[in-house]
């Protein structure tokens, strides 16, 4: 008897009424409240779900490095010894903070990690700091040639970034706005292409422009007085 009361308990009737079918879905069975799955589960009645990896160690949340990096190339050099071929991989990269600091810098060695993280170091050591303007943008045109690549940049207010290639690579890093940039050279290498845009922005380092105003500006004269 007591087994078959329980479950007359357990059991939820049928709703009279078409407006009753939200009561019905919220009724308890067998004591434990209806849960609204979520998208792509199963509906549990009041089950939690035992995780062994909710319990374990903690992670320890990833820093942001300083600088964002872009990778430009990445070629495969072979080298003939005596002993025979050796192989090296060689790494081109762009590396900026997306507020004015701009670089780019190769690596090569056995490994394409170790290349990476040699191209990355000497692109730090390559960096340079723009002087831009209040709108994230160069104050006028520049234009510069690297080898056989030859960039030619201007401002265009407004209109946003326009430029292609590692040209835009370059931009992006660098955080500048509304500007566009031409490739003039038919030349497809990257890295002169990177090169020669680094030596077009160079005009607006501020190293540059510091050194330009202390030598216009006059030393002033020193009297001694005897």
């Amino acid at each position: 008897m007591d087994t078959e009361t329980k479950q007359v308990n357990n059991t939820v009737k049928a709703p009279e009424n078409v407006g009753d079918v939200k009561t019905a879905f919220k009724a308890p069975i067998g004591g434990v409240p209806f849960r609204k799955p979520a998208f792509g589960q199963r509906p549990s009645f009041g089950m939690r779900s035992k995780n062994p990896r909710k319990n374990g160690p903690v992670r320890a949340e990833r820093v942001k490095p300083e600088f964002e990096q872009k990778i430009l190339n990445i070629r495969r050099v072979t080298r003939v010894t005596s002993g025979g071929k050796r192989l090296n991989f060689s790494v081109y990269i762009v590396a900026g903070d997306k507020k004015g600091k701009i670089g780019v810098g190769t690596g090569k060695a056995n490994d394409t990690s170790v290349a990476i993280e040699k191209a990355y170091r000497n692109a730090r050591k390559n960096m340079i700091t723009l002087n831009l303007t209040k709108d994230m943008s160069i104050s006028h045109e520049v234009s510069a040639k690297y080898c056989s690549g030859k960039v030619v940049i201007m401002p265009t207010p407004g209109r946003g970034i326009s430029a292609g290639s590692a040209v835009r690579n370059v931009i992006e890093l660098a955080g500048i706005k509304d500007i566009t940039a031409k490739i003039i050279s038919p030349s497809k290498n990257k890295l002169n292409i990177a090169r020669a845009t680094i030596l077009a922005l160079s005009i607006f380092d501020k190293k540059r422009s510091v050194n330009k105003d202390t030598e216009n500006k006059e030393t002033p004269k020193v009297e001694v007085k005897k």
